[in-house]
Protein backbone atom coordinates (compact mmCIF):
# COMPACT_ATOMS: atom_id res chain seq x y z
CA UNK A 1 0.00 0.00 0.00
CA UNK A 2 2.92 2.25 0.78
CA UNK A 3 4.46 2.06 -2.83
CA UNK A 4 0.92 2.40 -4.20
CA UNK A 5 0.04 5.71 -2.10
CA UNK A 6 3.99 6.98 -3.12
CA UNK A 7 2.82 6.61 -7.28
CA UNK A 8 0.09 8.43 -6.75
CA UNK A 9 1.18 11.10 -5.05
CA UNK A 10 4.20 11.78 -7.13
CA UNK A 11 4.41 15.17 -8.86
CA UNK A 12 4.96 13.82 -12.06
CA UNK A 13 8.69 13.49 -14.06
CA UNK A 14 9.68 17.58 -14.83
CA UNK A 15 9.23 17.84 -18.70
CA UNK A 16 11.98 20.15 -18.99
CA UNK A 17 15.23 17.45 -20.10
CA UNK A 18 13.09 15.45 -22.38
CA UNK A 19 12.05 18.60 -24.28
CA UNK A 20 15.30 19.50 -24.15
CA UNK A 21 16.71 16.96 -25.92
CA UNK A 22 13.74 17.13 -28.57
CA UNK A 23 14.86 20.68 -29.60
CA UNK A 24 18.28 19.67 -29.42
CA UNK A 25 17.96 16.60 -31.56
CA UNK A 26 15.93 18.96 -33.76
CA UNK A 27 18.49 21.85 -34.06
CA UNK A 28 21.27 19.13 -34.78
CA UNK A 29 19.87 18.16 -37.80
CA UNK A 30 18.72 21.86 -39.14
CA UNK A 31 22.65 22.26 -39.13
CA UNK A 32 23.67 18.97 -41.10
CA UNK A 33 25.48 20.15 -44.02
CA UNK A 34 23.28 19.77 -47.30
CA UNK A 35 24.50 16.80 -48.79
CA UNK A 36 23.14 15.45 -45.54
CA UNK A 37 19.47 16.20 -46.29
CA UNK A 38 17.32 14.26 -48.46
CA UNK A 39 14.46 17.39 -48.09
CA UNK A 40 14.40 21.19 -47.87
CA UNK A 41 16.65 22.01 -44.29
CA UNK A 42 13.26 22.71 -42.64
CA UNK A 43 10.95 20.51 -43.94
CA UNK A 44 11.35 17.62 -41.14
CA UNK A 45 12.32 20.33 -37.81
CA UNK A 46 8.78 21.87 -39.05
CA UNK A 47 6.73 18.87 -39.07
CA UNK A 48 8.97 17.63 -36.12
CA UNK A 49 7.40 20.68 -34.08
CA UNK A 50 4.18 20.70 -35.29
CA UNK A 51 3.81 17.03 -33.54
CA UNK A 52 5.63 18.36 -30.43
CA UNK A 53 3.86 21.50 -29.69
CA UNK A 54 0.37 19.57 -28.11
CA UNK A 55 2.86 17.20 -26.21
CA UNK A 56 4.36 20.32 -24.51
CA UNK A 57 0.47 22.06 -24.19
CA UNK A 58 -0.37 18.65 -22.89
CA UNK A 59 1.95 18.37 -19.98
CA UNK A 60 3.89 21.84 -20.07
CA UNK A 61 5.79 21.65 -16.71
CA UNK A 62 5.07 17.68 -15.34
CA UNK A 63 4.43 14.51 -17.36
CA UNK A 64 0.88 13.81 -15.01
CA UNK A 65 -1.82 13.55 -18.05
CA UNK A 66 -1.85 10.65 -20.81
CA UNK A 67 -4.10 9.07 -23.07
CA UNK A 68 -3.45 6.72 -26.05
CA UNK A 69 -3.69 10.28 -28.75
CA UNK A 70 -0.85 11.67 -26.73
CA UNK A 71 0.82 8.49 -27.01
CA UNK A 72 0.88 7.52 -30.31
CA UNK A 73 1.72 11.36 -30.89
CA UNK A 74 4.91 11.23 -28.67
CA UNK A 75 5.89 7.54 -30.70
CA UNK A 76 5.35 9.15 -33.91
CA UNK A 77 7.61 12.19 -33.16
CA UNK A 78 10.43 9.97 -31.71
CA UNK A 79 10.49 7.83 -34.95
CA UNK A 80 10.36 10.84 -37.26
CA UNK A 81 13.48 11.94 -35.61
CA UNK A 82 14.64 8.23 -35.55
CA UNK A 83 14.00 8.15 -39.09
CA UNK A 84 16.15 11.55 -40.56
CA UNK A 85 18.56 10.80 -38.29
CA UNK A 86 18.82 7.42 -40.26
CA UNK A 87 18.87 8.55 -43.70
CA UNK A 88 21.82 11.83 -42.79
CA UNK A 89 23.86 8.51 -41.64
CA UNK A 90 23.50 6.42 -44.16
CA UNK A 91 24.34 9.89 -46.24
CA UNK A 92 27.22 10.23 -44.01
CA UNK A 93 28.34 7.39 -44.39
CA UNK A 94 28.06 7.39 -48.21
CA UNK A 95 30.24 10.62 -48.51
CA UNK A 96 32.75 9.15 -45.98
CA UNK A 97 33.50 6.55 -47.77
CA UNK A 98 33.63 7.93 -51.04
CA UNK A 99 36.42 10.28 -49.50
CA UNK A 100 37.09 12.07 -52.36
CA UNK A 101 36.49 15.54 -51.54
CA UNK A 102 39.12 16.82 -49.05
CA UNK A 103 38.02 20.38 -48.72
CA UNK A 104 34.10 18.96 -46.86
CA UNK A 105 36.56 16.87 -44.27
CA UNK A 106 35.68 19.45 -41.23
CA UNK A 107 32.22 19.62 -42.38
CA UNK A 108 31.71 15.76 -42.37
CA UNK A 109 33.22 15.05 -39.37
CA UNK A 110 31.50 17.42 -37.25
CA UNK A 111 28.35 16.38 -39.26
CA UNK A 112 29.26 12.90 -37.69
CA UNK A 113 29.37 14.17 -34.16
CA UNK A 114 25.93 15.62 -34.23
CA UNK A 115 24.50 12.45 -36.14
CA UNK A 116 26.11 10.32 -33.25
CA UNK A 117 24.86 13.06 -30.43
CA UNK A 118 21.27 12.67 -32.13
CA UNK A 119 21.25 9.19 -32.07
CA UNK A 120 21.72 9.06 -28.22
CA UNK A 121 19.12 11.33 -28.14
CA UNK A 122 16.43 10.11 -29.90
CA UNK A 123 17.05 6.40 -28.64
CA UNK A 124 17.04 7.73 -25.06
CA UNK A 125 13.76 9.40 -26.11
CA UNK A 126 12.44 5.85 -27.49
CA UNK A 127 13.47 4.32 -23.97
CA UNK A 128 11.96 6.82 -22.45
CA UNK A 129 8.62 6.91 -24.31
CA UNK A 130 8.33 2.55 -24.24
CA UNK A 131 9.84 1.33 -20.91
CA UNK A 132 6.53 0.30 -18.34
CA UNK A 133 4.35 2.37 -20.41
CA UNK A 134 5.94 5.84 -20.48
CA UNK A 135 6.60 8.48 -18.28
CA UNK A 136 3.03 9.17 -17.11
CA UNK A 137 2.12 5.48 -16.25
CA UNK A 138 5.76 5.20 -14.56
CA UNK A 139 5.10 7.87 -12.02
CA UNK A 140 0.93 8.19 -12.22
CA UNK A 141 0.70 4.67 -12.02
CA UNK A 142 0.36 1.85 -8.79
CA UNK A 143 3.49 -0.13 -9.07
CA UNK A 144 1.58 -3.80 -9.27
CA UNK A 145 -0.50 -1.99 -12.45
CA UNK A 146 2.51 -1.06 -14.18
CA UNK A 147 3.16 -2.91 -17.36
CA UNK A 148 6.02 -4.95 -17.88
CA UNK A 149 9.43 -3.39 -17.48
CA UNK A 150 11.73 -3.03 -20.70
CA UNK A 151 14.69 -2.57 -18.32
CA UNK A 152 16.22 -3.03 -15.34
CA UNK A 153 17.78 -0.25 -13.39
CA UNK A 154 20.02 -0.65 -9.73
CA UNK A 155 17.64 0.95 -7.96
CA UNK A 156 14.89 -2.22 -8.80
CA UNK A 157 16.96 -4.41 -6.75
CA UNK A 158 18.78 -1.83 -4.09
CA UNK A 159 15.96 -2.32 -1.56
CA UNK A 160 18.08 -4.43 0.96
CA UNK A 161 21.44 -2.82 0.40
CA UNK A 162 22.80 -0.72 2.92
CA UNK A 163 20.58 1.96 4.54
CA UNK A 164 21.87 5.05 2.64
CA UNK A 165 21.28 3.37 -0.82
CA UNK A 166 18.10 1.51 -0.34
CA UNK A 167 16.64 5.05 0.35
CA UNK A 168 16.44 5.19 -3.03
CA UNK A 169 15.13 1.74 -4.14
CA UNK A 170 12.33 1.48 -6.17
CA UNK A 171 10.35 -0.70 -3.69
CA UNK A 172 10.83 1.86 -0.89
CA UNK A 173 11.07 5.04 -2.28
CA UNK A 174 8.48 4.71 -5.39
CA UNK A 175 11.84 5.50 -7.51
CA UNK A 176 10.81 5.55 -11.19
CA UNK A 177 13.39 5.96 -14.15
CA UNK A 178 13.08 9.36 -16.00
CA UNK A 179 14.83 10.59 -19.10
CA UNK A 180 18.50 11.44 -17.33
CA UNK A 181 18.39 7.79 -16.41
CA UNK A 182 17.20 6.59 -20.19
CA UNK A 183 20.18 9.21 -21.72
CA UNK A 184 22.68 7.49 -19.29
CA UNK A 185 22.01 4.62 -20.35
CA UNK A 186 22.15 5.73 -23.92
CA UNK A 187 25.51 7.45 -23.46
CA UNK A 188 27.07 4.33 -21.64
CA UNK A 189 25.84 1.88 -24.19
CA UNK A 190 27.47 4.56 -27.23
CA UNK A 191 30.68 4.68 -25.37
CA UNK A 192 31.09 0.44 -24.37
CA UNK A 193 28.46 -0.25 -27.26
CA UNK A 194 27.11 -2.72 -25.17
CA UNK A 195 24.99 -2.54 -21.76
CA UNK A 196 26.68 -1.23 -18.60
CA UNK A 197 24.35 -0.92 -14.75
CA UNK A 198 21.35 -1.53 -16.96
CA UNK A 199 19.94 -4.54 -18.49
CA UNK A 200 17.81 -4.41 -20.96
CA UNK A 201 14.91 -7.02 -20.49
CA UNK A 202 12.21 -6.89 -23.15
CA UNK A 203 13.12 -8.55 -26.65
CA UNK A 204 11.94 -5.00 -28.32
CA UNK A 205 14.56 -3.16 -25.67
CA UNK A 206 17.30 -5.63 -26.86
CA UNK A 207 16.55 -5.17 -30.27
CA UNK A 208 16.93 -1.20 -29.85
CA UNK A 209 19.81 -1.23 -27.79
CA UNK A 210 21.07 -3.35 -30.18
CA UNK A 211 20.79 -1.30 -33.21
CA UNK A 212 21.86 1.59 -31.40
CA UNK A 213 24.84 0.12 -30.60
CA UNK A 214 25.55 -1.02 -33.57
CA UNK A 215 24.76 2.23 -35.56
CA UNK A 216 27.48 4.02 -32.64
CA UNK A 217 30.35 1.74 -33.85
CA UNK A 218 29.95 1.56 -37.31
CA UNK A 219 29.82 5.39 -37.36
CA UNK A 220 32.93 5.44 -34.64
CA UNK A 221 35.11 2.99 -36.90
CA UNK A 222 33.99 5.31 -40.16
CA UNK A 223 35.06 8.28 -38.49
CA UNK A 224 38.27 7.56 -37.56
CA UNK A 225 39.28 5.29 -40.22
CA UNK A 226 38.11 8.78 -42.31
CA UNK A 227 40.08 11.35 -40.45
CA UNK A 228 42.98 8.97 -40.08
CA UNK A 229 43.17 8.91 -43.85
CA UNK A 230 42.84 12.89 -43.80
CA UNK A 231 46.25 13.09 -41.87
Amino acid sequence: MAIERNHQQHPGEPRLPAALAVLAAIALYSLLPNKLLFLPRFAIPALELLLFIPLVAANPRRMTRGNRELRRLAIALVLLITLSNAGAMVLLIRQLVAGHDENQAAALLLAAGQIWLTNVLVFALAYWELDRGGPVSRTQTARPRLPIADFRFPQDEDHDAAPEVAKRSSLKAGWAPGFVDYLYVLVTNSSAFSPTDTMPLSPRAKMLMAVESVSALVLSVLVISYGVGQL
